[in-house]
């Protein structure tokens, strides 16, 4: 739909109003399929401020990866709440490659898909970024499955998360209160420092309008004291995707 698009240049736009320096840039799953013609052309011509995650598929050679990782991508997008489980199975040998270069793999789930991803997960040696809270269900509680595998993974230690996408498992308005318990128990699992902060922009399949502005508001909320915030939204991200200062 229409105000699920972006360009690269509403992208540096936004960031420029909001005081945002540098912005990792995640391939869509939907429209694009492997195609990350587009994605690498907004890395290219993002005058450093871009770091990206592509879509592949799960064959994708060494070769392939290493010139993907040259051209700014630091990882690859499972996006399991599009493709399902199984569309995964065989995909320990990415993994494999994905840990040989450095690159994270960028998980996205939903209500309890993690209980099956997690073995694959743990055993493989790759780095492991996880979208949106790992988009619990709220109602479920925190003991739910799903997130209970989910904070399993924080013992890994090569597992981060993002705080982002809370619109697409609330179901309560901003501040989305129903959220929090699991922000809160994330922070505790994975500490600040394998946490960051994720606007989602633009916002694909979101159930109603969000705001740039509205979430930085909410992460100040969350967040009250500004050495934490630091870690979140720069320290981390800075360190781990290797932003220029």
């Amino acid at each position: 739909a229409g105000q699920e698009t972006g360009t690269a240049g509403q992208l540096a736009r936004v960031m420029d109003a909001s005081g945002a320096r540098h912005a990792l840039v995640v391939g869509p799953n939907s429209g694009y399929g492997l195609d990350n013609r587009c994605l690498l052309d907004a890395l290219a011509h993002g005058g450093g401020r871009l770091k990206g995650i592509a879509v592949v598929d799960n064959g994708a050679t060494l070769a392939e990866l290493e010139a993907l990782k040259a051209a700014g991508i630091v990882g690859v997008a499972w996006n399991v709440t599009h493709y399902g489980v199984a569309h995964y199975v065989d995909a320990a040998g990415l993994l494999d490659r994905l840990a040989a270069l450095g690159l994270f793999v960028d998980v996205q789930v939903e209500h309890d898909q993690m209980v099956a991803m997690l073995p694959m997960l743990i055993d493989s040696g790759a780095r492991i970024l996880v979208d949106h809270c790992g988009r619990p269900t709220p109602s479920a509680g925190i003991r739910q499955p799903g997130f209970a595998a989910l904070l399993r993974l924080a013992a890994s230690g090569r597992a981060f998360v993002k705080l982002s996408g809370i619109v697409k498992f609330s179901r309560e308005p901003w501040p989305h209160a129903d959220a929090q318990p699991y922000v809160d128990a994330l922070v505790d699992a994975f500490t600040v420092d394998r946490c960051m902060w994720a606007s989602d922009w633009p916002y694909l399949r979101a159930g109603g309008k969000v705001d740039y502005g509205v979430l930085l508001k909410l992460v100040e909320q969350q967040f009250p004291d500004a050495a934490e915030r630091h870690r979140l939204l720069w320290e981390t991200p800075h360190r781990l995707f290797g932003f220029p200062d």
